[in-house]
């Protein structure tokens, strides 16, 4: 056994690197998202629904851009240099957001210095994101026993990041004095430079697979016959064409161009790779089955990313934040979900684990139900918190606690199976690339959470959506329990077919 590797009864070092690595990516991610809303609306003075508009693009575009990344990554670059990449364009996308706070008086430089911060961000991630979930399953044998633990360990790091970065960002950011947002983007910045670094310095010893190979180096490049090319350049250009007619039909029918190409994408994409002459009738059913599931992904997280949209809104205006003679910061909400997933995860791990037991464990597609109606009580919880409350009236505290304390164990029953779930059916020689597609799901999601949250009540003006009218607090968070029960309602009726396809049933 190499010096790289550990003994069968924990895990690979490999592991706990990429644990690192993602910790500080999520710090300068959610650092960054828990000043975003704030910055535009107090420091450049943007309106809700423009900046609302902003962040949907912003944060769909975050979760688009992974399946170009996963794409370069499988005949390219591999794993390791995307990774390496994205964290560096990352970093200056970050530094860029800096000079835009630095210069935040003079709106029109600020404005397109946090457009370039914004684009090279959206890059960045593209090349980083699915690639670093991938690398954590090829540390491990096939049929390994301690993958799905090894996925479980490395969301833990997604959410230890996600808790420090809006406690420090926001202390140092979040002070009610604009000028000083431009040290919460600086932090992101040098922890995004962190996480890049130890990657570089210990990649080499530690991903490794069991027998010491290198993980995540570039593809072997094999002969490919001139017919496939033939097809492959066919395919990718029949997909373009139809990806940009449908954003056209859906930005005549209203969509703004952004939300246009996502909505496009995600349904041409998914069609192009089931269209692979190369795949097998059992592959065609596994990637149905990520598709399906990632699609009721969308309903969840499209609610969920209220946290840094609508909800940070509701934070800084109508929560009352005094603990004695200290106001907590309302970016300080944003860490409350890491928190207790921290605390949550090993008390849902044992309750799978002592109904699996008594084999009484939900299938996973019924999980992503629980989950989706625990996201619906959350929100139903603070819609009777703030019923009949007038605007500028601030409420406890403990309604929005409650809320994400819901939303938490919503997460807990959905979020951690998709990654294992995604690399368990993706076929090997896709498997970034599905992983990219994941991750669609939840860039269309953002794109429609930074859309609802133009829907919040702002100066008495009453807003139609769909033929509902959107006067009060309550009637906002309303919508949010109807689209989540609903989703939640047909997953539960569908979960049983899904999972027999999965094998599950």
């Amino acid at each position: 056994m190499t010096s790289q590797t550990a003994n069968q009864k924990g895990h690979p070092r490999g592991l706990y690197l990429l644990f690192i690595t993602e910790m500080w990516e999520r710090f300068s991610y959610y650092g960054m998202r828990a000043l975003f809303m704030l910055y535009m609306t107090q420091a450049l003075l943007f309106d809700k629904e423009f900046s609302s508009e902003i962040y949907g693009s912003y944060t769909g575009l975050v979760y688009l851009t992974p399946l170009l990344g996963g794409y370069i990554a499988d005949r390219y670059w591999g794993n390791r240099r995307s990774i390496l990449w994205g964290a560096l364009m990352m970093a200056v996308g970050q530094f860029l957001m800096f000079l835009s706070a630095c210069y935040f008086h003079e709106v029109f430089l600020a404005k397109w210095l946090m457009f370039a911060g914004l684009g090279t961000l959206i890059l960045g991630n593209g090349f980083f994101k699915p690639n670093i979930s991938i690398m954590v399953g090829d540390l491990y044998e096939p049929g390994d026993k301690r993958k799905d633990s090894a996925f479980t360990i490395f969301y833990m790091g997604v959410n230890v990041g996600a808790t420090i970065a809006p406690l420090w960002c926001g202390l140092v950011g979040n002070t009610g004095h604009p000028e000083d947002f431009k040290w919460g983007f600086l932090s992101a910045c040098i922890g995004m430079l962190i996480g890049a670094a130890v990657f570089q310095f210990y990649k080499d010893k530690y991903l490794v697979t069991p027998d010491g190979k290198p993980v995540g180096n570039p593809p072997k490049q094999k002969p490919v016959q001139a017919s496939e090319q033939i097809r492959s350049k066919r395919l990718f250009w029949t997909m373009g064409i139809a990806t940009v007619i449908l954003a056209s039909l859906f930005a005549i029918g209203g969509a703004d161009w952004i939300g246009a190409f996502i909505y496009a994408t995600i349904i041409t994409v998914p069609l192009s790779i089931l269209a692979d002459s190369s795949l097998t009738r059992q592959e065609r059913k596994q990637i149905c089955i990520i598709f399906i599931l990632a699609f009721f992904v969308i309903f969840f997280w499209a609610a969920y990313e209220q946290a840094g949209a609508s909800l940070t809104f509701f934070a800084d205006e109508q929560t009352d934040r005094w603990i004695g003679g200290w106001e907590m910061p309302a970016s300080y909400f944003q860490s409350f979900g890491a928190v207790f997933i921290v605390l949550l995860a090993p008390v849902f791990a044992a309750i799978w684990s002592f109904l699996g037991r008594h084999r009484l464990e939900p299938v996973s597609p019924r999980k992503q139900a629980i989950g989706l109606f625990l996201l619906s009580l959350g929100y139903l919880l603070i819609a009777f918190g703030v019923k009949g409350v007038e605007p500028g009236v601030k409420v406890s505290m403990l309604w929005l606690t409650g809320l994400y304390f819901l939303h938490t164990m919503g997460e807990l029953c959905l979020a951690p199976i998709g990654l294992s779930l995604v690399y368990r059916l993706s076929p090997a020689r896709f498997s970034s690339l599905l992983m990219g597609v994941w991750y669609l799901s939840t860039s269309a999601a953002n794109k429609l959470a930074g859309l609802l949250s133009s829907y919040y009540p702002e100066n008495g003006v009453v807003k139609n959506f769909l033929g509902y009218e959107v006067a009060t607090l309550y009637d906002f968070f309303m919508l949010f329990v109807a689209m989540s029960a609903c989703a939640a309602v047909v997953l539960f009726v569908l979960s049983k077919k899904i999972s027999k396809m999965m094998g599950e049933g």
